[in-house]
């Protein structure tokens, strides 16, 4: 509930291959009612033979939880014979439960902040204080639940990271905000939010998704010997080449590189000199959390503003940049200038109360962010899939494609955007207009036209297409277009040509 899911002892691909093999079902049909039921861990318990005794001989949560933690070092056989003998001794709803645990993930709607306030009211304590005991790299293992939910106070982890305070899109103008003097106003950069902590003298980088990130960024690391110990820095890991001047000086000390560049090397273990080269980065930091060991977040913002500028301008390292506050006069002048952000691959603009505090989770208020209205193209569906979970009956994931010519060619996926009510309006055109079918997916006559939207653009050597779009989603469904009014392949390479890279 964390969002922290545990590494997986055993993958998917075995757990279907044993339970084919127990009952004897193809591999074909067990994906077929893999699709049917869309969830796996609930697929596995239906399929199995029904225990009518529980024999788990009152086996506690803990003791499952240590055998999935030993079984990382054991070889298949070994998995495969504990998860075997487990499943032989259960009810189907303990097989169910079973296999969420080893899969990692309930997704049963319970929220982490959901989650943080329910024990923040059972043992009487901050629901901060409780965010931030979970946040960071404890160990369930050595960490105990009566200790993480104490009223004492905790030994220190000098790597434990803040809760994020996190924005709500701002939905109307921001004049419904009230006067503009009472806001500052930055960029809202496209990178990785993450934060950089120093405390008695280690040094760390945090991702928002609680990642340790520290190996994969070497550039950081001579900020360790700069920085003043017992501080933490709330910002952004942007791709970002010094030697290029941004346009309209927005950023006179170099140029944020669109996000593409960054995923380059989010996922290697090991960040070679060509990476480094081709996807510099640097940390824009825009807030201070903590200074000389002190909590920060509780200081009016202004007061966290000018100390952390004075802070970067003690390091000057190019590293380490200020996320520039925008100067504007009022809403209509900081309407103008939002406009000129994907000149410097921003995303928009985040609007910011002078006053406020430095919150935990995401609340409505203090912290806005305005973004940039997206990119949009008409396209056809060609292919349909059933979805997961609730969606697991319903032909709701869709793929999509421009013309080339006379002939069609796809450039992207989206599974979001549409009613229940529409879902279920083009699953019914799925079923009765399908051409062909190869395992869950099934080929539709390309009538069906929708308008994409999605928040950037990039070259890429995996797709037909030769782009990939980033957040794609649907936002309209096109009932008064036919195919022949859609999009091109053109179209979407002049859009590469002019916002991506």
């Amino acid at each position: 509930f964390s969002g922290r899911r545990p590494r997986r002892a055993v993958n998917s691909g075995l757990l279907r291959t044993w339970c084919a093999e127990i009952t004897n079902l193809p591999a074909w049909l067990f994906e077929e009612c893999y699709h049917t039921v869309g969830d796996l861990a609930e697929t596995i318990s239906l399929l199995l033979p029904e225990n009518s005794v529980d024999i788990t001989e009152g086996k506690s949560l803990s003791y499952y939880l240590e055998q999935f933690i030993a079984l990382e070092k054991q070889n298949e056989q070994i998995r495969k014979q504990f998860i075997l003998e487990s499943w032989f001794q259960m009810t189907r709803l303990e097989i169910f439960v079973f296999n969420k645990l080893i899969t990692g993930s309930f997704r049963i709607g319970v929220s982490q902040k959901m989650m943080v306030n329910a024990l923040a009211k059972v043992v009487d304590l901050s629901a901060s204080v409780i965010a931030h005991r979970i946040s960071g790299n404890w160990d369930p293992v050595t960490t105990t639940f009566s200790g993480l939910l104490s009223h004492d106070p905790t030994t220190a982890d000098d790597s434990k990271p803040y809760p994020f305070y996190l924005s709500y899109a701002l939905e109307d103008h921001p004049s419904s905000l009230g006067n503009a003097s009472e806001w500052q106003a930055e960029w809202k950069w496209d990178g990785i939010r993450g934060q950089m902590i120093k405390r008695n003298n280690e040094f760390f980088v945090w991702s928002r998704g609680e990642e340790l990130m520290t190996e994969k960024f070497p550039e950081y690391y001579i900020l360790k010997d700069l920085l003043p110990d017992g501080i933490v820095l709330d910002g952004e890991i942007m791709p970002f080449r010094l030697e290029k001047v941004a346009t309209q000086d927005l950023l006179p000390g170099g140029s944020p590189l669109p996000f593409a560049i960054l995923q380059t090397r989010i996922g290697r273990k090991n960040v070679a000199r060509k990476q480094l080269d081709e996807a510099p980065v640097a940390f824009f930091a825009y807030d201070l959390l903590e200074y000389n060991g002190e909590d920060f977040r509780e200081t009016p913002m202004l007061e966290r503003r000018r100390k952390l500028e004075d802070i970067v301008k003690q390091i000057n390292n190019p590293v380490l940049q200020l996320s520039p506050i925008i100067t504007f006069t009022d809403w209509e002048d900081l309407e103008k200038l939002r406009a000129s952000s994907r000149e410097i691959n921003s995303e928009g603009i985040m609007l910011k109360r002078k006053n406020s505090i430095y919150q935990v989770g995401r609340k409505r208020g203090d912290w806005y962010k305005w973004k940039i209205d997206a990119l949009t193209i008409d396209c056809v569906m060609v292919y349909a899939q059933k979805g997961s979970g609730r969606r697991s009956n319903l032909y709701t994931d869709y793929t999509f494609a421009v013309k080339d010519g006379d002939k069609l060619v796809t450039f992207t996926k989206a599974y979001s955007g549409l009613t229940d009510k529409e879902f279920a309006q083009v699953d019914n055109f799925v079923k009765r207009h399908s051409i062909e079918k190869f395992g869950p997916v099934r080929t539709v006559k390309p009538e069906l036209i929708f308008e994409i939207a999605f928040e950037g653009i990039a070259a890429s050597n995996r797709h037909k297409s030769g782009v990939a779009l980033r957040f794609p989603r649907i936002s309209r469904w096109r009932k008064d277009k036919n195919v022949d009014e859609i999009n091109t392949i053109d179209d979407l390479k002049g859009m590469l040509k002019m916002y991506g890279k």
